[in-house]
C-alpha cells in the first residue's frame, strides 16, 4: 500500500502535468495537504475519516491568522476553505485510483459571507485615469497601465506578463489567464493611444510591455534591459495615483477590474459575456457583480408599485 505522503506527491504531479495547474497552485496544494498530514499523523488513506477531518477543521478554526502567533484573529473561513478544497481534490484523486478512503463529497465547505466589492464611483475612476498628467516616461507608463486595466479587465498577473510585441493595429488581444486558459479581451482606442505614446518614449531593449523606470540609468544606457514590472510595483502605482486623485478608499488593480465588470453590466451587457471577458470559469463568480442591477430594480419599483 502506498503511503499518504507518496500519494500526495503523485497527486501534485497529476494536477501539474495532466490537469495543467500552475506551479503556484501546486505549491499551495502541497502546503495545505502537508499541514493536514502533519496534523493527522496518519499515513494510511483508509484512516482519513469524518472524525479526523472534523478535528482538523477545529484545529484550523483556532489557528491565528498571519505570522504573529499572538494575533487574536484566527484564520478566516475563506482561508480555511482553501485547505478543504485541496483535501477534497486529493480525495477525489484517491477515489479515481480506487484507493479506499473518505469520499470527497463528505467534506462540506464552511459558509462564508457574501463577498463585498471594492468599488469606486465613475467620477472617482475618471479622476484616477487622468491622474498621470505628465509627458515624462513614468507618467506615460502609468497612464498606459491604468487605461489598459480599465479597457480589458485584466488580472494583475496577466498585465505584468504582457510583452511589447502587442499588435496595436487590432482591437483584440489573446490572454493566457488562470489555469492556462486563453481568452480574448478588447483594447479601447484610448488605451492603444496611451500605449503607443509610452512605447515611443522607450529607449530600452526589454521585451516587457511595462518596465521599471530608472531615469538616471535610462538616460545613461539606452540599451539596458529593464525587465518586467512586477505585481507589487503595479499595486504601488495604482495606490499612488488613487491618493493623488483624492480617493480615500483603498484602490488596487483589482478594483479597476471590478469597475470594468460593473461598467459593462450597468450599460446592458449580459452576465455570460462579462464572464467570458473576465475569464471566470464559473458564472457564480461573475454573479457578485449583479448588484449593479439594483438601481434598475429600484427605478422599476418606484415606477410601477403602489399606484393607488
Amino acid at each position: 500500500m502506498n503511503s499518504l505522503k507518496k500519494l500526495k506527491q503523485q497527486f501534485l504531479e497529476y494536477i501539474e502535468i495532466e490537469r495543467g495547474r500552475s506551479l503556484k497552485t501546486v505549491e499551495n496544494y502541497d502546503h495545505y495537504l502537508t499541514r493536514f498530514l502533519e496534523f493527522s499523523k496518519n499515513d494510511n488513506p483508509a484512516q482519513i475519516t469524518d472524525n479526523s477531518v472534523r478535528e482538523f477543521r477545529l484545529w484550523l478554526n483556532r489557528q491565528p491568522s498571519g505570522h504573529n502567533k499572538k494575533n487574536s484573529e484566527t484564520l478566516s473561513r475563506k482561508t480555511q476553505n482553501y485547505y478543504l478544497i485541496a483535501l477534497r481534490a486529493f480525495l477525489k484523486y484517491l477515489a479515481r485510483q480506487e484507493i479506499k478512503t473518505l469520499p470527497a463529497e463528505r467534506i462540506e465547505l464552511a459558509k462564508i459571507s457574501e463577498r463585498s466589492l471594492d468599488l469606486i464611483t465613475p467620477e472617482e475612476l475618471s479622476r484616477l485615469l487622468s491622474s498621470p498628467k505628465g509627458n515624462d516616461l513614468r507618467d506615460l507608463r502609468d497612464r498606459a497601465i491604468l487605461e489598459l486595466l480599465f479597457s480589458t479587465g485584466l488580472r494583475l498577473a496577466e498585465l505584468c506578463s504582457l510583452t511589447r510585441d502587442l499588435n496595436l493595429n487590432s482591437d483584440e488581444l489573446s490572454i493566457r489567464g488562470k489555469g492556462g486558459k486563453v481568452r480574448v479581451v478588447f483594447i479601447s482606442e484610448q488605451a492603444k493611444k496611451c500605449i503607443r505614446e509610452y512605447l515611443k518614449a522607450r529607449k530600452d531593449i526589454s521585451d516587457a510591455l511595462f518596465t521599471p523606470v530608472d531615469e538616471r540609468n535610462f538616460k545613461k544606457n539606452t540599451t539596458r534591459d529593464f525587465g518586467f514590472l512586477n505585481k507589487r510595483s503595479v499595486e504601488r502605482i495604482v495606490k499612488k495615483h488613487a491618493i493623488k486623485a483624492g480617493i480615500s478608499k483603498k484602490v488596487t488593480p483589482h478594483t479597476i477590474r471590478h469597475c470594468f465588470a460593473t461598467d459593462l453590466l450597468s450599460n446592458g451587457a449580459d452576465l455570460r459575456s462579462v464572464q467570458a471577458l473576465l475569464g471566470h470559469s464559473s458564472i457564480i463568480t461573475t454573479q457578485i457583480y449583479t448588484h449593479v442591477t439594483d438601481k434598475h430594480l429600484r427605478d422599476t419599483h418606484k415606477k410601477y408599485h403602489n399606484k393607488r
